[in-house]
């Protein structure tokens, strides 16, 4: 028999503890009262059905009995060497909560645990999530970014409604001679006045293709060139590319919340993540891939982009960087010698 220990317990019928004493006998917790109303018959529970507080740094000392009575401890030193006296272990989770040490590896692992799920689970589950969503699913998503988009960002065109028939007839024209009929994906063109984003085009979810009066204006003369812009950004979504990084920030957020227990920005910041997030360069190649094969299956060639490259590293050379461009669009991937390169070489493969 171990030292006993004075403490309350409460029977779980009445709110008024009663004064009772406690001690190990072999694998069973006594308690025996002490008050004189009680019968003085000592009540005896299997160690292996108590469940045991945790060692906290503050706060009272609760053992929950197979009962449904309780024991409670107001005196947490004095139970803590109690408890250390009685033999009896804690479990190995308890001591990492106490060790700075465990503290540090657990965050640490944490952290490993997003980036590994980032750099390799989140692409493959988000890609294959992005592929199954239903249409309306990425048209709503779509309708909102856009709605989005306009109360922050841009303001309503300044092209008349001939000029924007004009360019839509014109582009009209192209995804029909691009395509298998049938092949092409739903799209809709959307003309914004925007001039924090200058030249710009950008694909949303659903199939919305945002252009910039900006941008049309840059490429007036060459009507081809702004062709291919849309075909780069039809090759967004094509591939469903807006979706598949809205999908990957989500999987993030929830793993986010797994891990350090918040997940309330889920679907919230889908607007947000369009202002942030940028494609990957594989992304970008992918819709480069896809222009360049739909300009020359419409009988244009694919260096009709290098136009629309050299202007727009032109204008960035006149104005300077533009600090408020989209991640996501068109005018915020420099134009690299390399894409230039991929546009003037291209050759269709046999």
């Amino acid at each position: 028999m171990r030292l006993p220990l004075r403490t309350l317990w409460f029977d779980g019928r009445s709110p008024r503890g009663r004064a009772v004493r406690v001690h190990l006998d072999g694998d069973e917790l006594v308690l025996q009262p002490l008050d004189e109303a009680a019968d003085g018959a000592a009540r005896r529970y299997p160690l292996r059905r108590v469940h045991w507080p945790e060692r906290r740094t503050h706060g009272q000392r609760q053992t929950d009995l197979p009962d449904g009575s309780l024991i409670q401890h107001a005196d947490a030193p004095e139970w803590d060497e109690w408890w250390a006296g009685q033999g009896l272990s804690e479990s190995w989770v308890v001591g990492w909560q106490q060790s700075w040490r465990a503290t540090v590896w657990a965050v640490v692992g944490s952290v490993a645990v997003v980036l590994a799920s980032w750099l390799w689970g989140v692409p493959l589950v988000s890609q294959f999530v992005a592929q199954q969503l239903p249409k309306e699913v990425g048209e709503s998503l779509g309708r909102d970014s856009l709605a989005q988009l306009d109360r922050v960002l841009l303001k309503p065109t300044r092209l008349s409604e001939a000029q924007q028939r004009e360019i839509e007839q014109h582009w009209t024209s192209f995804v029909e001679r691009a395509h298998v009929e049938g092949d092409e994906p739903a799209w809709r063109l959307s003309f914004r006045h925007a001039p924090d984003l200058g030249p710009n085009a950008l694909a949303l979810p659903g199939g919305h293709i945002i252009v910039t009066d900006q941008l049309i204006e840059l490429l007036r003369d060459r009507p081809d060139a702004l062709t291919g812009v849309l075909a780069h950004e039809l090759g967004h979504v094509r591939h469903r590319d807006g979706l598949d990084m809205l999908v990957r920030a989500s999987l993030l957020s929830a793993i986010v919340g797994v891990v350090f227990g918040d997940a309330s920005t889920f679907i919230a910041t889908v607007p947000a993540t369009l202002l942030t997030q940028s494609y990957s360069r594989d992304v970008e190649r992918r819709a480069d891939a896809y222009a360049a094969e739909r300009l020359h299956r419409a009988g244009l060639s694919p260096a009709v982009m290098v136009t629309l490259f050299e202007r727009l590293a032109a204008v960035r050379q006149k104005e300077g960087e533009r600090g408020g461009v989209l991640p996501i669009a068109l005018a915020s991937h420099p134009a690299d010698e390399d894409r230039i390169r991929y546009f003037r070489e291209w050759t269709p493969e046999r």
